[in-house]
């Protein structure tokens, strides 16, 4: 016996698996078929709809523990409307003999009566029906009697604890950075990579897997960082949860060596000057971009703040001063002149900012290497723009 289980899926909750999983349980089927629809014909796609590809990867990482479960695209491959009459016959043309059970919720069932063809679904296959809601299943029982007094249907009821939530909710919820007890890890990895529907990452998550990438003794550092650009934005009217990011992120590839670095360079297509190639401390700002960009998904402002966060550069945004400053004067930093440098950001970024690019400037030369082209670029133009 094959179990169907079709779906929008966009994204694919808790709620469809856990349905799923009650119905596997139930059934005990020989194999399982989820099916993304390329074009669901009960309701209309709108425009923060997932493509039919992202759709299909995401149920295949929704249910990737389950076993005899597997996601066919026969629907994607079908131009049109995605029918369910039409998905078994193509079906039973594959399958010839196979018994079929077509997995549905309250709100199907309910409108079972206005499917393409139902009566030729109902005499291939039995329908498997769960509720949505915990006090739907009243009204999944009267459908089910009704369809079976009406039309000799073969339904079965499928009991479980229902997930309330609707993919709706979700993707309201991602770009307010929520919904993510609501997601598989796999399938809320994949949104924030993708930055479907907006998303913007729970932070506490972009924690997790940020402070994963770090030598543990980094943690300290990273999470002084997040907290002084916290301050900052907020003093300077930056957006704090952007500078957050940027500083959860800012050290990611900071644990690689210097040939590890290089391969990373490789992989993205970043050039490298003469001064990086000999200085391997330079490099994780660049890659570090890079990766937050590939694995999280950033946006050019949260990139380029990560990016110039060692060295600067001349006209920086108002997130790229506030990331270099709070790396260089959070609190575990304990060095001549920090105390001073924490107080002037408090009155005057600008000048905070200046001072210590020009301390930077100093405490490299003192070690005998030149500094940066960007780092004296950047504080000449700071200089420039304040008069000195």
């Amino acid at each position: 016996m094959t179990v169907l289980y079709g779906g929008t899926f966009d994204p694919p909750h808790t709620g469809h698996t856990a349905a799923l999983r009650a119905a596997l349980a139930q059934l005990a089927p020989d194999r399982t078929l989820v099916i993304p629809a390329a074009e669901p014909p009960h309701k209309a796609l709108t425009a923060m709809t997932a493509g039919a590809e992202a759709r299909l990867a995401m149920a295949k990482l929704a249910v990737a523990d389950m076993e005899n479960v597997s996601v066919s695209d026969v629907e994607m491959r079908r131009e049109g409307k995605s029918y369910t009459v039409d998905t078994l016959r193509a079906l039973a043309e594959e399958l010839p003999g196979e018994r079929f059970t077509v997995l549905m919720g309250t709100d199907m069932i309910e409108t079972f009566e206005t499917w393409k063809d139902f009566r030729a679904i109902l005499g291939m296959a039995r329908l498997g029906v769960f509720t949505r809601a915990d006090d739907d299943e009243p009204r999944v029982r009267r459908a089910a009697d009704a369809l079976r007094a009406k039309y000799g249907a073969d339904v079965v009821f499928i009991p479980h604890e229902a997930v309330e939530i609707s993919s709706t909710e979700l993707r309201e919820a991602l770009p307010r950075r929520g919904g993510r007890e609501f997601l598989a890890e796999g399938v809320y990895a994949y949104i924030i990579r993708n930055r479907l529907y907006g998303a913007e990452p729970e932070l506490a998550w972009l924690r997790e897997q940020a402070y994963a990438m770090l030598k543990p003794k980094r943690i300290p550092h990273v999470q002084g960082t997040e907290e002084e650009a916290a301050r900052l934005a907020a003093r300077w009217g930056a957006d704090v949860d952007k500078a957050r990011e940027a500083a959860i992120l800012h050290d990611i590839t900071k644990k690689e060596d210097y040939n590890a670095q290089l391969l990373l360079c490789d992989k993205y297509g970043i050039i490298l000057d003469h001064d990086e190639r000999r200085n391997e401390k330079l490099l994780h700002a660049k890659t570090g971009a890079a990766v937050a960009r590939d694995v999280f998904g950033v946006g050019d402002d949260i990139y380029n703040a990560i990016y110039w966060h060692t060295t600067g550069k001349a006209d920086m945004t108002l997130l790229e001063k506030i990331v270099y400053l709070a790396d260089y004067i959070e609190p575990t930093r304990d060095f001549e002149g920090v105390d001073t440098l924490r107080d002037i950001a408090r009155r005057d970024l600008d000048a905070a900012v200046l001072k210590g690019l020009r301390m930077s400037i100093e405490e490299i030369k003192s070690r005998g290497v030149v500094p940066h082209d960007r780092t004296l670029e950047a504080a000449a133009w700071l200089a420039r723009e304040r008069g000195e």
